[in-house]
């Protein structure tokens, strides 16, 4: 027996979506849920609604997937222990699914124990990262409504890998997304394992891809250049911020928020003191020449407060006004997905860039271990995902370095 959804369409802004199942002799029982979408958000292909990431299609779709679970399940039964299919039967399942608010993960399942990981690491962890667990459960859910079937520990193995990554393929996440997934959901098992539970955590590997940064920074003769140039009054503020952030390496949580009570002196220099909103770490860091500069343009003080929204939007304006219009690849988000796309680099241009720009510009002039110091990262693994993969700044001093020493082993002797 197999079964599908499609929308009974009329004139109402919102149509039910009804249950299809084709019995073994090839008869359709037609079934409405409780579930209803307005029929312009439809996919009639892939029987869903069409943008899974606006709230209300998140909802029918969640419900949706649990509904394809149990149905699933009934249906099985129904074929392996020979028993009688009926429509009221169904109709009773498909109720019970689609009217619970919040998933229930059956004991034993991978998603039984995501949740059992993330609520034993809740008072660990920051908002954030809380966050991201959360969006790595919620497509693990998506999974198992494409499998309709729920996941249990003991099928966590190899091959669970390569049909979690053909799922991705089909949805086109990209790799990354797939492979931090699995990395979660090692993690995950790990801590079962620390715990005595049995798992096929050596069994979750995938295929290594080159990795290729195409996260976007400001080179200082760039950064010369915007600190420089005349804006419009509404620009200033954002100006003056975007030089602070390469030159401070915050996050923008935390250089919007700087004041002057978090000027300390230390040994004769000025320091900002502050604790990082997103680790909770305490960060002395003393004030670049180039940040001072611009406070005792605005009167020696910081700039304008502004909001995060407000800046990501008007940064953009500031570097197009700038000429930072390279042309560049990087990943742009189309829809619900992202895709390499080839933009002017102020296009490209984020609130995050003063955090990469901090490390790649410093990087290699100044100790690892104090950058890490200064941005307040916990390893330099972490630390490295922030390096361009095009140093040109570097590259310029190697060939100095190598014509320095050609002149010396060739011309003076």
């Amino acid at each position: 027996m197999k079964f599908n959804f499609i929308l009974d369409r009329h004139k109402a802004k919102t149509s039910a979506i009804t249950l299809c199942v084709w019995d073994h002799q090839g008869l359709e029982h037609r079934l409405k849920t409780p579930l209803r979408i307005a029929p312009a958000m439809w996919d009639v292909e892939k029987c869903r609604p069409m943008n899974i990431y606006l709230k209300p299609s998140k909802r029918v779709n969640m419900r949706l997937n649990r509904i394809k679970i149990a149905v699933h399940e009934y249906l099985n039964d129904v074929r392996t222990k020979r028993r009688k299919f009926s429509l009221m039967g169904l109709g009773r399942v498909v109720a019970k699914s689609a009217s619970e608010a919040q998933a229930s993960y059956p004991e034993g399942t991978l998603l039984y124990f995501v949740d059992m990981y993330i609520r034993s690491r809740s008072h660990l962890i920051s908002n954030a990262t809380h966050k991201r667990y959360v969006v790595f459960q919620r497509l693990l859910e998506r999974f198992e409504g494409y499998q309709q079937k729920n996941l249990y520990l003991k099928e966590v193995n190899a091959e669970f890998v390569q049909q979690f990554m053909a799922f991705g393929e089909l949805e086109h996440y990209t790799h990354s997304t797939i492979s931090r997934s699995i990395h979660f959901i090692r993690t995950v098992l790990n801590f079962l394992e620390k715990r005595g539970m049995r798992t096929f955590v050596y069994e979750l590997e995938i295929p290594k891809q080159r990795k290729i940064n195409r996260f976007v920074t400001l080179s200082e003769d760039e950064l010369v250049r915007i600190d420089k140039m005349e804006v419009p009054e509404h620009l200033k503020a954002a100006k003056d911020w975007l030089v602070i952030s390469c030159y401070t390496g915050q996050r923008v949580s935390d250089f919007l928020n700087f004041n002057m009570d978090m000027l300390e002196v230390l040994d004769g220099q000025q320091c900002l003191s502050f604790v990082q909103q997103k680790t909770h770490k305490n960060i002395l860091l003393p004030l670049h020449p180039a940040v001072s500069i611009i406070m005792a343009r605005n009167g020696a003080n910081f700039p304008a407060r502004i909001s995060p929204q407000r800046y990501n939007e008007a940064i953009k304006e500031v570097a197009k006004l700038a000429g930072i219009n390279a042309l560049i690849q990087v990943f742009k988000r189309r829809g619900y997905r992202s895709s390499l796309a080839t933009v002017p680099k102020w296009e490209a241009i984020t609130s995050h860039i003063g955090r990469r720009s901090f490390a790649s510009n410093f990087y290699g002039k100044i100790p690892t271990a104090l950058l890490m110091e200064a941005t307040g990262h916990s390893s330099e693994q972490m630390f490295q995902r922030y390096i361009s993969n095009v140093d040109t700044e570097r590259t310029r001093t190697l060939g100095n370095y190598l014509e320095e020493a050609y002149k010396r082993k060739f011309l003076v002797a």
